[in-house]
């Protein structure tokens, strides 16, 4: 019988998403997250660090008012592709000596080509990389340090936090500037709550106030309180573990940085328990759900009330319903800060580049110019500079979710703790092991017990093997 209800919903929302997307067109964009880098494989890390060993070319050949060419990558959708376009041509225009060889792709396959024109010595001038993978990159002297850039005011940071400066820094190393930041936070859909008489929670809500609104949510409407895979990465453990005064990898990177698995434990239990109770979907449920895409996915469609989601969620999927709402993740009783502010993505300079001072100088333009931001209009996420954030306000060209996202950064701040460090070498087979070991429970193949002490084994050996 449970089968069978699972079923019908997955079609109800498969059909529902097909409707969406008719509607939407061909509107979907990259992904940005770290939730979604998790799949990349553990080769990229290995290919990576072998480019140290590729013989440096000279650096800063090319001197002011000569012709320049900068080759850059990046990651993304079409939207992205077309507005990253369009700045280049301004700057081109503005800088008739400077033109550029772009080289945009989608999420998947990225790292795996710049891994390979790593090795070979052939990486572009300029690279947008995921914090995912900074220290990688970073460890093995591929990118360039852009201090020098910074201190003699070629790059301007002054109007970016400076926590937020900071995690570029690798080692001591300012390996690459930060462009958008993001925080972890709950996407709603208020038709939903409001068809299950639930009101919509606030910035104060608990653990148990969340599972109440999912369980409820399920009852009273048949719908998913929430849509998502809780082990696609580790970013919610992580968000749970700094809650409960932990963290979750060790200063040196080399073990798990908690002590007690109840904090695993909990965690995985919590999750069960939803998707025993059709709160939520099971692994398999999910895997299908996934295939619709963002836009066409159940708390769009109105087929679930939330889902965990980076405050740029709403934003991402206003042209298809311009209704999702977004709010800070539950609280832990009596628990630490566990939220932070997360870096979007970067911008680096390889250290085989020739031309850094003329990169320095784009991405510098590229963070602080008014007409730059004016064309990328947060395509990447709330933008870092202050000013800028401010600037596209009052400009007013955003829509309501643009600025409500923008807004949240700065009320979410009194939520926020440290950011941590960038994610360590291995963090892929970490996800991976989490990934296992939590799905393990979902099957029904093992205790959580049991599947904390694997995850902290299998875990534990990871790092150590490669930090």
């Amino acid at each position: 019988m449970r089968d069978r209800k699972r079923m019908n919903k997955l079609l109800s929302i498969a059909l529902s998403g097909m409707m969406m997307l008719s509607m939407a067109g061909c509107g979907s964009s990259g992904s940005d997250s770290a939730a979604d880098s998790a799949t990349q494989p553990a080769a990229t890390e290995a290919a990576a660090t072998d480019a140290g060993e590729t013989e440096q070319a000279p650096a800063d050949a090319a001197t002011d008012g000569e012709n320049v060419v900068i080759k850059m990558t990046w990651w993304g959708g079409q939207g992205r592709h077309d507005l990253t376009q369009s700045v280049c041509d301004l700057y081109t225009s503005q800088h008739p000596n400077v033109t550029f060889e772009l080289s945009p792709s989608g999420w998947d396959g990225y790292f795996e080509k710049l891994s390979t024109q790593t090795a070979s010595g052939s990486m572009p001038d300029i690279v947008q990389m995921d914090y995912l993978y900074l220290t990688t990159y970073a460890k093995n002297n591929s990118l360039a340090d852009l201090q020098e850039f910074i201190d003699n005011g070629t790059i301007d940071v002054s109007n970016i936090d400076a926590n937020l400066l900071k995690t570029g820094n690798v080692n001591g190393k300012q390996a690459a500037l930060v462009l958008s930041t993001s925080l972890l936070n709950v996407g709603l859909n208020p038709d939903v709550l409001t068809e299950a008489g639930v009101e919509e929670p606030t910035s104060d809500w608990t653990w148990d106030d969340f599972v109440t609104m999912c369980e409820t949510v399920q009852s009273k409407t048949g719908k998913y309180g929430v849509s998502m895979d809780s082990v696609l990465d580790t970013n919610i453990f992580n968000y749970w573990v700094r809650q409960h005064g932990d963290k979750l990898f060790s200063d040196d990177n080399k073990a798990l940085g908690y002590s007690d698995d109840k904090v695993f434990i909990d965690f995985v239990n919590m999750w069960n328990d939803l998707m025993a109770k059709d709160a939520m979907p099971d692994p398999d449920e999910y895997a299908q759900i996934s295939t619709l895409g963002q836009e066409a996915g159940p708390v769009v469609t109105g087929d679930a009330a939330s889902i965990f989601e980076w405050n740029n969620y709403a934003s991402k999927v206003s042209s298809v319903n311009g209704a999702i709402k977004m709010v800070t993740p539950p609280q832990a009783n009596g628990g630490s800060k566990g939220l932070w502010m997360k870096p979007g993505m970067f911008f680096c300079i390889a250290e085989t580049s020739t031309v850094k001072q003329e990169a320095a100088e784009f991405i510098n333009w590229f963070v602080n110019s008014e007409e730059a931001n004016e064309i990328l209009n947060a395509e990447r996420g709330t933008p870092v500079s202050s000013a800028i954030r401010q600037y596209l306000i009052d400009g007013g060209k955003m829509g309501e979710q643009q600025i409500a996202m923008f807004e949240g950064v700065d009320a979410a701040a009194e939520l926020c703790g440290e950011t941590p460090a960038p994610d360590p070498a291995g963090i892929s087979e970490v996800n991976e092991a989490f990934k296992n070991a939590a799905n393990s429970v979902y099957y029904g193949q093992a205790s959580a017990e049991d599947a904390a002490a694997t995850f902290r084994e299998e875990a534990n050996a990871i790092l150590e093997r490669n930090n």
